[in-house]
């Protein structure tokens, strides 16, 4: 079992100690692993081990990460639900915040925890932490409101066989999918195990942290014969909400408080489960259900889950924060919409309207530091390709999003809660997309819930609020790690006159920019002569040609690649022995690489 533990009788006593230092000492470097016990895989793991350990902090902590690379690949590390205050550099998003850290690198991040609950951290160096390289952050509370016995935590996860490196440039991102249809997960896991036997003890109130650390799929969980409380959601405390299942998506936490029964006699299942209403297609080999078990008594029976007809979850949208406020007044709106669509290489990306993200040359924390004064406040010079907005500091900022495409998105705000606003039902039907009419809102909760990632239902909308009181470059973005590969995420550059004033950049940033080869000055270019000069920028693809559909344009690549192929293949056949085998016809026709020199396969 490895469902970890922390004891509250640690917890009580660190309420008389100061704040103090906590360091944590990382090689991150690529190790075996197999937790689902059907297929063993390189992952990214930490100081030779996977999974990578938690980290544990009280609330006025200094946490320091200092991080060695051994990987044969750049890495970051993202604290996600950690607001930065004063400390943007060390929030991990490359090219938005710092350069990809290169192997045989060493960077530290180096900041001041200042809020409480359950948290985690992730590489956000491209689809790397779906590697395996994630774990919990839990921030413990000495005067937290609850009472209990014992606080433990669960990690929820997808799980892919396959490298995500590998899918993403050979099955997701390419004209052979050009429906953009994700690549689908083998397995769930919690505490990236399966069959997790949690031993309790009767009558005894646990308080368990919910985290969902995958890339992909929104899971629910449930426990048989139990029902708990809601405390906590993404680190706000809520008033206490009787609930009996969970819609919990990636990234996403919920902690809960759960009292087991008076009683020895028997076992029960807890189960999670993919919502399968995300998934294209379901392969017979996959796993999509997860059992453990509350464990009162190890000598009896471990019954199977029983066989549920709906998902009955409670909507985290009625949630109440213990700290009351009400909707915040809006100074500036940020509207945009969700669209997925095929760019002229053939490929599916994601929008935000008409713009798909592309990494600038140079991050664009570093482009506001960099920049004359008086052009940092122009958005121009982020990049035509960023989706930047500049904001003011001290405005409360709106953000409008209407959901033009058919599947359900988890969306997460660095450097911020948010208070939820509006969120729409789904649309059931593919042609008619709910958008929001300001002039017609719908339900406005009194004192409207807060988080940090916020889904997003099919066809429909939502509209968030946050107040622009912490100056750094901050990412908005799915979190469904395909989809922000494929390009669904804006930067919001948030006071920068203030951001330059407030932040300093520490060597060791410097210098794993140097070590990489990467640009640390100037506009979105690199330009450091004329910063609204982007020649030479990264942009997306080309548009289809007019007149083409996705579908039509890639069906005729296909049509004239195996044309000429078949030709190819025709002739030398005829002029091959046959000894020929299919491992060699399948790299003729292109549906494997050639071998290199040495004979191995690539």
């Amino acid at each position: 079992m490895r469902l970890s533990t922390i004891l509250l009788g640690a917890a009580t006593a660190a309420a008389s100690v100061a704040a103090k230092t906590v360091q944590y000492d990382w090689v991150v470097s690529t190790v075996t692993a197999n937790p689902d016990d059907l297929y063993e895989r390189d992952v990214v793991g930490v100081n030779g081990a996977w999974p990578p350990p938690p980290i544990v902090v009280e609330k006025g902590d200094r946490l320091i990460v200092n991080m060695t690379n051994k990987l044969d690949q750049p890495a970051s590390i993202h604290f996600h639900g950690m607001y930065q205050n004063g400390t943007n550099e060390m929030d991990g998003p490359v090219f938005v915040t710092q350069c990809p850290v290169p192997s045989g690198s060493n960077f530290i991040y180096n900041f001041t925890v200042d809020q409480v609950g359950s948290y985690w951290y992730h590489s956000h160096y491209k689809a790397q932490y779906v590697n395996g390289f994630r774990g919990p952050l839990i921030v413990k509370d000495p005067d937290e409101p609850w009472d209990y016995d014992e606080d433990v935590y669960l990690t929820l996860s997808d799980w892919y066989h396959d490298d995500a490196f590998y899918l993403v440039k050979n099955e997701f991102l390419t004209l052979r999918n050009p429906t953009g249809a994700e690549p689908i997960p083998d397995a769930g896991l919690m505490n990236d195990t399966q069959n997790v036997k949690w031993k309790v003890e009767p009558n005894t109130t646990y308080k368990l942290r919910i985290i969902n650390i995958g890339g992909f799929v929104s899971q629910y969980i449930w426990f048989e014969g139990h029902d708990f409380e809601i405390v906590e959601v993404d680190g706000i405390y809520v008033e206490n909400q009787k609930a009996s299942m969970l819609y919990v998506t990636v990234a996403q936490r919920y902690t809960i408080l759960l009292t087991t029964k008076n009683t020895t006699d028997e076992n029960f299942p807890f189960m999670i489960s993919f919502d399968l209403n995300m998934l294209d297609n379901l392969p017979d080999t996959l796993q999509y259900n997860t059992t453990g078990w509350l464990t009162y008594d190890e000598d009896a029976d471990f019954p199977d889950a029983a066989v549920i007809d709906e998902f009955d979850f409670y909507d985290d949208f009625y949630l109440v924060p213990l700290e009351k406020e009400e909707p915040w007044e809006a100074d500036t709106t940020i509207t945009a919409t969700v669209i997925m669509d095929n760019l002229g290489d053939g490929a599916n990306y994601a929008f935000f309207s008409n713009e798909t993200y592309v990494a600038p040359k140079v991050p664009t924390l570093m482009t506001v530091m960099s920049a004359p004064e008086n052009e940092s406040t122009n958005a121009w010079i982020y990049g035509s390709n960023t989706n930047a907005h500049v904001l003011e500091y001290g405005d409360v900022v709106e953000i409008v999003l209407n959901n033009g495409d058919t599947g359900t998105h988890p969306f997460h705000l660095h450097g911020h809660a948010f208070q939820v606003i509006e969120r729409s039902n789904a649309s059931d039907s593919d042609d008619d997309f709910i958008t929001y009419d300001a002039s017609n809102p719908g339900i406005i909760n009194e004192y409207p819930m807060r988080r940090d990632t916020l889904y997003l239902r099919p066809n429909g909308y939502f509209v968030i609020r946050f107040k622009a009181n912490n100056p750094g470059v901050w990412f908005f973005h799915c979190h469904i790690e395909w989809h922000l590969e494929q390009g669904l995420a804006m930067t919001l550059i948030e006071a920068p006159t203030e951001i330059r004033e407030r932040i300093t950049i520490p060597d060791d940033h410097w210098a794993a920019c140097k070590a990489g080869g990467y640009s640390y000055e100037g506009n979105a270019a690199a330009n450091t002569e004329n910063y609204f000069d982007l020649t030479g920028e990264a942009v997306q693809p080309d548009p289809l040609p007019a007149g083409f559909t996705a579908r039509g344009i890639v069906a005729m690549v296909f049509s004239c690649v195996s044309a000429f192929l078949g030709m190819g293949f025709i002739t030398w056949y005829g002029m091959s022995e046959l000894k020929t085998t299919e491992h060699e016809v399948a790299q003729v026709m292109g549906e494997i690489p050639l071998d290199d020199e040495s004979g191995e396969s690539k």
